[in-house]
């Protein structure tokens, strides 16, 4: 079985109207909590009057997940942030975030109707956006001395690999992620230049 899988290409942007409340849903690509922050960030700046920005991501390959997250921004809990995980998780996508702005419209949907209107609102950019394959990647922990960094970040440039975190002290710590298929040669790597290293499972 593949472990690759299907995310967002890009940013897309759909808006529907419900009972006169305006749902603007956008998705976009991430593979960090750093980049969904900074997406609703942007988002509360674009919609400074929005009654409510909901939003669910999902980080990881779908079925085993490494990171997925939801909130409701106000509505009746489960009525927005719950739907829109389970059209993410019914879409089959990794990497994702879904978001929800909503200017209210003067009339309530009820707990149904929101769920429904939240639901649909994240249907219609996911049904829309291109989609392209993600290799599945694996986390590993690499310890090693100032001088070994740069030619890290060399290795994983040159192999699509992404340094995810480095942590200086005493000695210098990084997580980096690996695409599967490159797991021997990172091991390679590692073990020519003394690196201690191990995945993560």
């Amino acid at each position: 079985m593949s472990k690759d899988y299907p995310v967002p290409a890009g940013y897309l942007e759909r808006e529907t109207e419900i009972k006169k409340s305006r749902f603007i849903a956008r998705v976009a690509p991430v593979s960090s909590r750093d980049e969904v922050k900074a997406w609703l960030d942007h988002a509360h700046r674009d919609h400074p009057d929005a009654r409510h920005i909901c939003w669910a991501y999902q980080i990881g390959r779908p079925g085993s997940a490494a990171e997925a997250a939801m909130n409701d921004d106000g509505e009746p809990s489960g009525t927005a942030g719950k739907p829109i995980l389970g059209v993410i998780q019914h879409k089959d996508m990794g990497d994702v975030l879904v978001m929800v702005v909503r200017y209210f419209g003067g009339t309530k949907l009820g707990a149904g109707g929101l769920v429904r209107a939240y639901a649909g609102a994240a249907e219609s950019v996911l049904s829309a956006v291109d989609r392209m394959v993600q290799p599945s990647m694996d986390t590993a922990v690499v310890i090693m001395e100032f001088a070994d960094e740069q030619p890290l970040r060399h290795w994983c440039d040159t192999h699509g690999a992404i340094v995810d975190s480095v942590d200086y002290r005493a000695r210098v710590t990084a997580r980096v992620r690996v695409p599967s298929g490159c797991n021997g040669e990172f091991s390679a790597f590692c073990e020519a230049r003394q690196l201690g290293y191990r995945f993560e499972r």
